[in-house]
């Protein structure tokens, strides 16, 4: 069911506070067609929940590896992070710093719904409990339940759709996701813009039960990798700390890595 508003502020503070949902998972796109061939056209009644689904799966995808850089900006400070990546469908992930050296092999697992971080410092290893999913993700503005994202937007809102603003010069769509009532998530609404060109996102605003706009996730320097469209550049921002984002950019990527459910394990985790 959706949260008490008590319950939810309480989350929804620890979602904007800290210093990366993706909306999204960290791993990285499959190979195979454009996603925007695949869909129904606009008109056919299936379309929003194949455009949905797309979203959910833009960086999820089959055996892949690659490198990201991560850029944190605070009131107070700004961090950047050179990350190694790993990742086997949709329920496996591995994400290991490399850069700054201090921090090199800090490291998060993600095996199903289970999120464990690796503290290269003091070589503990922590499982991330129910307690801890709105926290922030190795200090960016991204939370731990951004990273294990078990909901799908097709299932848990109501959506609308109806032409948008031109955007950097594209026309588009403008989605309103409504949260269904039993559904179990934290935000009362988000609206989504995708490009019409190629059905990609160029943003999301996220907003708590009253209707505040409280974080907005930004897609950006869109690329083809095996005929597949995807957008290298993501910035999170929080609407309620301006001046303060975290920005994520695709570096390098490789698809068909040859990686198996082993790889994903807690001693994997440690041994990077």
């Amino acid at each position: 069911m959706i949260m008490s508003k008590t319950s939810r502020r309480t989350t929804l503070r620890l979602l904007t506070c800290g210093t990366l949902a993706l909306s999204f998972a960290l791993a990285l796109p499959a190979p195979g067609e454009a996603l925007a061939e695949e869909l129904p056209p606009p008109e056919d009644p299936r379309f929003v929940t194949a455009l949905l689904d797309q979203i959910d799966d833009m960086h999820r995808g089959d055996s892949s590896h690659g490198l990201m850089q991560m850029k944190v900006q605070t009131k107070h400070w700004t961090r950047s992070m050179a990350m190694e990546t790993w990742s086997l469908g949709e329920k496996r992930s591995l994400v290991r710093i490399l850069e700054p050296k201090k921090e090199r092999g800090t490291a998060t697992l993600k095996v199903e719904d289970d999120l464990f971080t690796y503290l290269a410092k003091t070589g503990r290893t922590i499982k991330i409990t129910g307690a801890m999913m709105g926290g922030s993700w190795m200090g960016s503005h991204f939370t731990n339940d951004d990273l294990v994202k078990g909901t799908r937007l097709a299932e848990d809102f109501e959506t609308t759709v109806k032409d948008g603003p031109v955007t950097a010069g594209e026309p588009t769509y403008a989605l309103t996701l409504v949260a269904k009532p039993d559904a179990p998530v934290v935000w009362g609404k988000i609206e989504i813009i995708v490009r019409k060109s190629d059905l990609m996102p160029a943003r999301e605003t996220f907003y708590d039960e009253d209707g505040e706009a409280l974080r907005l996730l930004e897609f950006s320097e869109y690329r083809t990798v095996d005929n597949r469209s995807f957008p290298v550049r993501m910035r999170m921002t929080p609407l309620d700390k301006p001046g303060e984002f975290t920005e994520i950019r695709y570096a390098k990527m490789e698809f068909n890595a040859g990686l198996t459910r082993d790889f994903f394990s807690l001693q994997r985790l440690k041994s990077l």
